[in-house]
């Protein structure tokens, strides 16, 4: 049984010592169902990705913007689902939320169709990570939530 008070005070402590001030931490993994914690610094912001086929995010703790087609912000107590199109995310204060999601659904497709490591989000703070960096953190992300691809 995972403690989520736990989870939350560790992913923004780490959050807040992380370079690229984010952390994630995945807590259940259970066939297609994940629930993971992240953590944000104020003003970091995850680049636009696919949405699984099924998602919502219950923001814990400050403030977030969800980008894209139908931007929305979230606070402290809400749960939002999340668009099935492109979006991305920014912290408008230090931040934590629990992004549960459904990776596979028969008949759908997963992320928009390609294979992808638990945690991939692509992080801007004033630019945007190198492809080297990129790959490194998604290690780090693998490591930190036990692996694991959610395929298509």
């Amino acid at each position: 049984m995972a403690s989520l008070s736990d989870a939350i005070t560790i992913a923004i402590d780490k959050a807040r010592a992380a370079p690229h001030g984010r952390h994630a931490e995945l807590i259940i993994h259970d066939g297609p169902l994940r629930q993971t914690v992240i953590a944000l610094k104020k003003g970091v912001r995850l680049g636009e990705h696919n949405s699984p086929p099924a998602a919502s995010m219950q923001v814990i703790r400050g403030n977030v913007k969800i980008t894209g087609s139908d931007p929305v912000v979230i606070g402290t107590g809400f749960v939002e689902a999340l668009t099935h199109q492109r979006h991305g995310v920014e912290a408008l204060e230090d931040s934590v939320f629990l992004l549960t999601t459904v990776t596979s659904v028969p008949g759908a497709e997963s992320h928009g169709g390609h294979s992808t490591l638990t945690g991939e989000i692509r992080m801007t703070s004033g630019g945007e990570l190198s492809a080297s960096e990129q790959a490194e953190d998604l290690r780090e992300t693998d490591q930190q939530t036990g692996g694991g691809r959610i395929d298509s």
